[in-house]
C-alpha cells in the first residue's frame, strides 16, 4: 500500500470518528490543484481548538505518534502540533483554524479525489485561492523572511 495513501486514509477517518472537519492544506492541496510542491509533511487545518485532542489519537490507534497532553496544550495555546505515522514515517501538521479566514476556507474546502497507486481517496482541499492566502499569511507572520512559504 502506497504511505501516503495510507496514512492519510487514516487521519481523515479519525478526523470523521470524532466528527472535526478538516481540509487538506499547503503542498498536497497545492498539488491536487496542478502545481507540484514536494515537502515532507501534510498540512491540515482543522477548527474548534476548545475540543481535546485523545479522541483523535484514540481513533488513530498505536501506528500513530501524538502526544494527549501536547495536543491539548497547543491547542489551547492556538498553536499547530504533529501527528506521525509511524509506520511510513508521514508527518501531518495539524493547524487550529482560530481565525475567522480558517472558518471560511473550510466553508470553501472542495472534495478532490487523489489517485493513488492503490486506492483512491476522496478529500475536502483548500481553494486555489486559499492556499495562496495561507503561504501569504505564513509569510507575513513570519517577518517575510522565510523564502520556503513563498508561493511559487
Amino acid at each position: 500500500m502506497d504511505p501516503l495513501s495510507s496514512a492519510l486514509s487514516h487521519v481523515a477517518a479519525a478526523f470523521e470518528a470524532v466528527q472535526v472537519p478538516f481540509l487538506i492544506g499547503g503542498s498536497l492541496a497545492s498539488s491536487a490543484h496542478g502545481v507540484l510542491r514536494a515537502t515532507m509533511d501534510v498540512d491540515i487545518p482543522s477548527p474548534d481548538p476548545r475540543r481535546p485532542g485523545a479522541g483523535l489519537l484514540t481513533e488513530l490507534g498505536p501506528d500513530w505518534y501524538g502526544e494527549a497532553k501536547m495536543i491539548r496544550d497547543h491547542l489551547r495555546a492556538g498553536r499547530a502540533f504533529n501527528l506521525i505515522h509511524q509506520t511510513s514515517g508521514q508527518k501531518f501538521d495539524i493547524f487550529p483554524a482560530v481565525q475567522p479566514f480558517h472558518a471560511s476556507e473550510l466553508e470553501r474546502a472542495a472534495k478532490i479525489v487523489f489517485e493513488f497507486s492503490d486506492q483512491r481517496l476522496t478529500l475536502p482541499v483548500a481553494t486555489a485561492e486559499d492556499i495562496i492566502l495561507a503561504k501569504l499569511q505564513w509569510y507575513a507572520a513570519g517577518g517575510e523572511v522565510p523564502e520556503r512559504q513563498w508561493p511559487t
